[in-house]
Formats: C-alpha cells, structure tokens, sequence
C-alpha cells in the first residue's frame, strides 16, 4: 500500500542504481499522481527513461533555481529522493521547504533485512521520529506484532550489477551532463581495481581469521566489547562528530584501555563495502602498541555478525544500524553519534568511559516498542534491489502508511 502522500505531482531526484525509482514512479502514477524525474547523470538515464523525464546539464550554482522553477511550473507538490545528504538533494531540500512541498527520503531499513525506509523530512540523522520511552513503552502494548517480512532473496548479485552498469555509463557516456559532481569517485576503472583488491583482501582474511570466531563465542564469550565501523564515505558521518573513521578508532581505543576491566578485549569489525578502499590494520597494530593492548586488541573483516552481537558484552558505534541488530540480540549499545534509536533507557546514557566499565542491559520491553512502532511507521518489506517473489509491477513492496511520526497512536 502507497503511503498517504496527499499529493498530484511528484518529483523523483536520484534514485538508487537500477530500476527502483522507475518501478516507484510506475506505482505513483497507478495511483493517479503525475510523475517527474530529473536525470542528473548517464546512469539515472539508463535506469530512468520514458516520459516525464527532465535532464539536468546545469551547473551545481544553477541546481536550485532550476529545482525551484521545475517545481513551479509542474505545480509540484511532493519530491522524492534516496538520500538526504547528497550535496544535489540537500540544495533540492532547501528549496522545496521554502515552497512548501512535502519531502520524503528513501534510505536502506532502519531494521534489517528485507524492510526499507521512506520518512517524510528526512532519515537518519534528519529524522523527525520521536525520542519518548514512554511513546515507546506503550507501543509495545498496543501495536500489533508486524506480519513477518517476505525475503525477495540475496540481494548483492544485482546490486553490483546495477552499479557496474551505472559507473559505466558514468565514466564513458556522460558527456551530456558535462558539468555534473558526484559525491564519490564512480571512474569505473578506478572501481574495477578497487574491488579486485576486495576480493583478495576477503580471501586472505577469511584464512586468517578462521579460528577467531570460535575464540570469541568460547573462551572470550562476553569478554569483549564490538565496535562496527562505518564506511569511510558515509553521509552517516556526517551526524557525529568525527570527520574520518579513524578519529572514532582512535578515541574508542583510547578510553577502552584507560578504562575497561582488564580480562575484557575489543573487537573491531571493518565493513565489508569498504574492504575496496580502506584497511585500518597498521594503525590498529599502531594503538595496540601504543595503549599496551597486546591480543585484547582485535580487527577482523568478515567474521559472522549476529555471533558477534550474541556473544559480546556491549557494542559501540557512531549511528550505524548494526546497534539495532545488537539491541535485538540483547546487547547493550552505546552510541557515539546521531542515530534515531539512540533513545533514552533503549542505549547507554552515559559516557564511553562508564560503558566500558559496565554496560548495563538491553530493556526489552522499550526495544520491542520502538521495533514495532518503526515497523509500522516507516518501513516497507522488500528490497531495492529485487522485487518480492511474485510480484511482476512496480516495486512489489507493500507500503505502509506512514503518518507524521509526532502523531503516534493516543490511548
């Protein structure tokens, strides 16, 4: 089901790579509302065809003028978008506020798998979803359990697919959007390198480090504490204060050895989409000599999540969405940046220093309310890369409806 957008006319800016935003615009129209999308790139044009299509070959210094005489002459009164924090959408946004048109931000689920977000304002660290316990606590009590979500499969085969697709035509076809700036470097070739040094780096860690996990679900069984790091590109950072993920390595570091108990370890886990760009262990080596760590310092790449979470004894992370899945698995979780679960009573209140010396515990009343409430507000079952099994049209998600999130079911 659509949500209740109350609107006539949509704009659609970037989608992620493939056919979503198509597939969404096919939904949008069934339900009687007028569809533009603003191809900025080559790659939104392969994906993106057909009519109400708008390319933009503009400067970024006239993105917004353009954005705000599009909107007036359609009479538009909704856009869309995937991704709030892309220099292109954050202008659009700016623009859209001022006029009065409704913004919604797609973004990958707050619970995973299978679910993805669609909040009105924003996502994430823009979110405008409540911070209340209480709202939460009662969520618990009076939401219905969520239906259990259908699984359209493994989702990385097409999603790599898409994006070669997409850096392809970025890289060697893009001459008719000759002034457009992306917010990463998408040079196929360049891409192409990247990701053959992944796959080599993945074979070797996964030689190295395939007597670890036993180790840390046996004898280090809740005697560590884990950190997931974020992709080093994330818009996430952009809701904490640490400008590069080594800032936050080196400050969780740094208070885990003056202030954890002695027998605990650390456990930090590099993600496996920026195993092509970034490798922390010289400075992991670095600041175990440094701090005196020895072995209780431990890096690992692609050791299995959820034993990790069941296993350890608190998680640290800037806002990623891994601190849901450890609150679900019962493990503590402080948060060092912006996230919207970052709820009083559901992670630690207190400082990192205090998390290390004692953790606390998961309250599971608070955490099902929030889940429940999340599930029902703005999350749909599917995937963005993959339609649900038998669904032939549109993006084969469910909608729910999704109210303003200050307006919560009142006893």
């Amino acid at each position: 089901m659509l949500p209740d957008l109350s609107c006539t006319h949509a704009l659609l800016l970037q989608g992620p790579a493939g056919p979503f935003f198509r597939r969404f615009a096919d939904e949008l129209r069934a339900a009687g509302i007028r569809v533009t999308k603003v191809n900025l790139h080559a790659g939104d044009a392969v994906f993106f065809r057909g009519p109400g299509v708008v390319p933009f070959r503009g400067t970024a210094r006239q993105w917004p003028g353009f954005v705000r005489e599009l909107i007036g002459e359609r009479r538009i009164d909704a856009l869309f978008l995937f991704g709030d924090c892309r220099p292109y959408h954050r202008r659009a946004i700016e623009v859209a506020r001022e006029l009065g048109v409704a913004v919604w931000a797609f973004e990958e689920g707050y619970l995973r798998p299978d679910y993805v977000t669609l909040e009105r304002e924003g996502v994430n660290g823009h979110s405008t979803m409540p911070r209340d316990p209480e709202l939460f606590r009662r969520m618990a009590r009076e939401l219905p359990e969520p239906d259990p979500p259908e699984s359209p499969g493994p989702s990385l085969a097409p999603a790599a697919g898409y994006s070669i697709v997409n850096a392809t035509a970025m890289t060697f076809f893009n001459r008719g959007y000759p002034h457009y700036e992306h917010h990463r470097d998408m040079h196929a070739l360049r891409q192409a390198g990247s990701w053959l040094r992944s796959a080599t780096r993945k074979v070797w860690y996964s030689v190295r480090e395939r007597d670890l996990l036993d180790d840390l679900s046996g004898r280090r069984s809740v005697r560590y504490f884990f950190v997931p790091l974020q992709v080093h590109c994330d818009f996430q950072l952009l809701h904490s204060p640490y400008a590069d993920v080594p800032d936050f390595i080196r400050e969780v570091v740094a208070t885990f050895a003056d202030h954890a108990p002695e027998g605990d370890s650390l456990v930090l886990k590099h993600h496996p989409m920026d195993r092509a760009y970034r490798e922390y262990g010289p400075l992991v080596r670095d600041l175990a000599e440094r701090h005196g760590l020895g072995d209780r310092l431990v890096y690992v790449h692609d050791l299995h999540l959820p034993t990790l979470l069941k296993n350890a004894r608190g998680t640290v992370t800037i806002n990623s969405t891994v601190g849901l899945s450890s609150l679900h698995h019962g493990t503590p979780v402080k948060v060092m940046g912006t996230a919207v679960y970052d709820v009083p009573g559901l992670t630690h209140p207190g400082s990192l220093a205090d998390f290390f010396r004692d953790p606390g515990t998961v309250d599971r009343e608070l955490y099902e309310g929030f889940r429940r409430y999340v599930a029902h507000v703005n999350q749909a079952n599917g995937n963005l890369y993959r339609r649900l099994p038998g669904r032939r049209h549109g993006t084969g998600m469910r909608w729910f409806r999704a109210p303003d999130p200050a307006r919560a079911p009142t006893e």
